[in-house]
């Protein structure tokens, strides 16, 4: 005897009470530790700063501002630390240890626009000048979209003609010329949609649609730079793009050899095997027109609904930080009761998120000839940084480790 399919209704109330579906990198266990006492807590416009002298220092002397990445929400203090100081590398521990007052800028809804949460930094960066003993330059940047929000802030800053006070850019794997989230994947959450609509919320929120190289909207839009992301770069290029006055650099989670992921043109990466997901499958991008890049079906009788690609490059399997996209998807499938027929498989877990060529804004995402571009063959002025690291392996995004931690704690170092 066949089992009995979950009613759509039963499956909405399941999701509706569930964690919803978000693509978001680092630990995906609560904290087990708790973060220092912080020496001072800023309230800023759309966020907040969490301040820490320097170790065995009463008073900011020499701040070092670290701006969040995207997720949906507000930052948590404690998952900042947890990502950021209680792994391989404690990047936060390293700058106190070495006479760095830090200055951690979350925001109260990570996925709202860059240049809304710019206003937060911008306020923080305003604040550490005012409160600083002595005239030490600031160093600014970010984790992920942090380095953009902060790219921004300064450039602004500097249109306005304020005096940032600011020695060194910095910025995290940050997606300088944009990132990427399959399309197999941004389909599936607008199918999702009448379900549940966080992820589509998460993929449609004006941060995403920023940050993305190309988004859609509905699960059968076709893909392009959106219109919040146009109108983001336009602003930078007219206030110079960067920040002039600070030395930039930045670091990518992904190597600078131009070896890929492992991620092969076509791969199987998510399979429907529940009843009622059978018939979803998503595939890794291929290159050129009518490619085949989701099934997908979800209550719905079959068949399933196809979703296809024109001109797209092969950039899931491209050297960069990783994002476990496929995987998170289908975990959080398989977190509901059996009977709801949502278990799905993802023999792929991974996909490229950040390309090593945007990290470093060495070269644009839009061609595999760029992409898979040997960067360590090119001239290191091409990129639009000063100074660029990349990993030795592709890992993922925004894993913090000594090998990129430790070289930005170094810069830090040498602004004296």
């Amino acid at each position: 005897m066949s089992e009995p399919q979950a009613t759509e209704q039963q499956i909405r109330e399941a999701l509706a009470a569930a964690a919803p579906i978000i693509l978001a990198p680092g630990p995906k266990e609560p904290p087990t530790q708790i973060p220092p006492v912080p020496n001072d807590v800023w309230d800023l416009p759309g966020g907040t700063a969490w301040v820490y002298y320097a170790e065995g220092s009463d008073q900011l002397i020499r701040p070092v501002i670290a701006a969040d990445g995207f997720n949906m929400g507000p930052s948590s203090i404690d998952m900042l630390w947890q990502g950021l100081d209680w792994g391989e590398y404690g990047f936060f521990s390293e700058l106190r240890r070495r006479g760095r007052d830090l200055i951690v800028v979350g925001f109260h809804e990570r996925s709202a626009a860059i240049q809304k949460n710019a206003d937060a930094v911008i306020e923080a960066v305003n604040r550490a000048v005012a409160m600083r003993v002595g005239d030490h330059r600031l160093a600014v940047g970010g984790f992920s979209m942090g380095g953009l929000v902060t790219r921004y802030a300064l450039a602004k800053m500097e249109s306005q003609q304020v005096d940032h006070q600011t020695g060194l850019y910095w910025s995290y794997d940050t997606p300088h010329r944009g990132a990427w989230i399959p399309l197999g994947l941004q389909a599936f959450a607008h199918y999702s949609r009448k379900l549940n609509d966080g992820f589509s919320r998460q993929i449609n929120s004006p941060a995403s649609r920023q940050l993305l190289a190309w988004h859609i909207e509905e699960w059968d839009g076709k893909p392009r730079v959106d219109e919040l992301r146009e109108k983001l770069l336009a602003e930078l290029d007219r206030m110079g793009n960067w920040p002039a006055i600070p030395l930039k650099i930045g670091v990518a989670n992904g190597v600078g050899t131009g070896q890929g992921n492992g991620i092969k043109p076509g791969d199987h990466t998510v399979e429907g095997k529940g009843l009622s997901i059978l018939g979803t499958h998503l595939y890794a991008q291929r290159s050129g027109d009518n490619q085949l890049v989701a099934k997908l079906r979800l209550v719905t009788p079959p068949p399933a609904k196809e979703v296809r690609t024109d001109d797209l490059p092969e950039i899931d399997g491209a050297p960069g930080g990783t994002l476990e996209g496929f995987g998170i998807l289908a975990d959080k499938l398989n977190e509901q009761p059996p009977f709801l027929g949502l278990k799905t498989n993802a023999p792929i877990r991974h996909h490229s998120f950040v390309p090593s060529v945007s990290a470093v804004a060495i070269r644009d995402v839009t061609t595999n000839a760029d992409l898979y571009v040997d960067i360590d063959g090119l001239a290191p002025e091409t990129s639009e940084l000063d100074d660029f690291r990349l990993a030795s392996e592709n890992q993922p995004h925004t894993l913090m480790t000594a090998e990129l931690g430790g070289w930005i704690v170094e810069q830090i170092e040498n602004l004296g």
